[in-house]
């Protein structure tokens, strides 16, 4: 009796064992995930959050910003492969990154001679942690590797549905409806209104484009790429004196010429892309006849007489389109690109007058004329990619906007009734550059 009760007795010690040592292993297990998912990643920004105020970078600790790992970094992008790859520009690379806490973000990774000191990329830091808007792509951190060549990152919000570029040139394999196009607007322009008024001092944008104003979730605009980002003028200034820098096509022939920046130089290139917005062009028609065609030239004469339907973009005669709204960017576009920056509106007055007109359009939409294919005309496509109207052929076609490559060192700054060229290689003691990077910011 007494051997089968000791017997018995190491069995339960042998399975009261195996317990004890399952749970020490899933303990254990449990701490290691708890501190490689969880505390690690908040042991760090505690770490590296001191670092930038000990710079005198950020001093207010609701601008603080996540500090990144640049092995954080490169594990969420799978060692930047082209499988993240998201766009290109002159100032770098963006890559999509996943990580443990954070999820997905979206990783600016600039050329190496896009910051010339670690200050320089530090003063761009600082600027864009004030930024917060839910129009504006915001900046969630930073990746700033010790020595003088480590790696300079900056870490931004994720926006998944692309760029306005790429609705209103086809790539996305739909169009934005009449309403799309014009909350659209609507948001962009609210953000760089921000850019200019919500912020001291304010900040002029400098490279406002279809490209940079990015489409959320919910079709929602955000204006991202800050690489050419200027502090405006302060106090009795006019103007801030700068370095011709942006896109052909949208830069404005005031800032070509007098090298004075001002909001009303985002204005301008907001304009013109009020005018693709409705007519989904290029900025620049580069004719077979080699000569350019600006697309404020192209559309004035229709929008003076009030006929935005012969400029509208042929995806919109599909289906039913508010006119009157359509009508009202043209004209407003007009408005921004006139030649006198002063005579221009401002952002706020901009997004205020298209909400306005929105407004009337969603509440008073009977009384109003609209476009719709169903009723008013014969509407037809062929596989050869021409579209019927009333039986008028017209050829469907997308343009590659934003992608003519000038075989000159020659900056076109157009006019509004001519196209004026400057000449970099003669301009070039007066500091004219057309490149795109981020220098002296403020």
């Amino acid at each position: 009796m007494a051997n089968g009760h000791d017997r018995s007795h190491g069995k339960s010690h042998l399975w009261g064992g195996i317990v004890i040592g399952i749970l020490t292993v899933f303990l254990v297990a449990t701490f290691y995930y708890l501190f490689k998912r969880k505390i690690l990643p908040a042991l760090r920004r505690k770490t590296q959050l001191p670092l930038m105020k000990k710079k005198g970078t950020l001093k207010d600790e609701k601008n603080m910003l996540r500090g990144f790992q640049l092995e954080e970094v490169v594990r969420a992008t799978k060692n930047f492969s082209q499988e993240c790859f998201l766009g290109s520009g002159a100032f770098g690379n963006v890559y999509k990154g996943t990580f443990d806490v954070e999820g997905t973000l979206a990783i600016k990774r600039p050329h190496n001679e896009s910051y010339q000191s670690a200050q320089e990329f530090m003063n761009e830091v600082r600027l864009l942690s004030r930024v917060k808007h839910r129009n504006l792509v915001s900046l969630v951190g930073f990746c700033e590797e010790p020595g003088a060549k480590g790696s300079k990152m900056l870490v931004y919000e994720y926006v998944p549905n692309g760029s306005l570029l790429e609705y209103i040139t086809g790539k996305r394999g739909r169009s934005l409806n009449w309403k799309q196009r014009a909350n659209i607007a609507i948001g962009a322009a609210k953000g760089i209104a921000h850019l200019h008024e919500g912020i001291k001092p304010s900040i002029i944008h400098r490279d406002i484009k279809p490209s940079n104003i990015l489409v959320g979730d919910g079709f929602e605009a955000k204006v991202s790429d800050f690489g050419l980002v200027k502090c405006g003028p302060t106090g009795d200034q006019s103007h801030v004196s700068s370095q011709v820098k942006g896109t052909p096509g949208y830069l404005d022939p005031d800032y070509c010429s007098s090298f004075h920046l001002t909001p009303f130089s985002d204005v301008y290139s907001f304009g013109v892309i009020l005018l693709q917005l409705i007519s989904a062009r290029p900025a620049i028609e580069i004719a077979k006849i080699n000569s350019n065609y600006h697309i404020i030239e192209w559309a004035r004469p229709s929008l003076e007489k009030g006929k935005v339907e012969d400029i509208l973009d042929v995806n919109l005669l599909s289906e039913p389109c508010n006119m009157n709204m359509m009508l009202k960017m043209g004209q407003l576009g007009l408005r921004c690109v006139v030649n006198t920056p002063k005579q221009r509106p401002t952002m706020t007055q901009v997004w205020q007058e298209l909400q306005e007109a929105l407004y009337l359009a969603d509440n008073f939409i009977n009384k109003q004329p609209s476009w719709d294919s169903h009723k008013s005309m014969d509407y037809e496509y062929s596989q050869s990619s021409f579209v019927s109207i009333n039986g008028i052929g017209f050829q469907r076609f997308h343009v590659e906007m934003e992608s003519h490559s000038f075989q000159s060192t020659v900056l076109r700054c157009l006019e509004n009734n001519s196209i004026n060229y400057v000449d970099i290689e003669k301009s070039s003691s007066k500091g004219i550059h057309e490149e795109k990077s981020t220098k002296n910011v403020c």
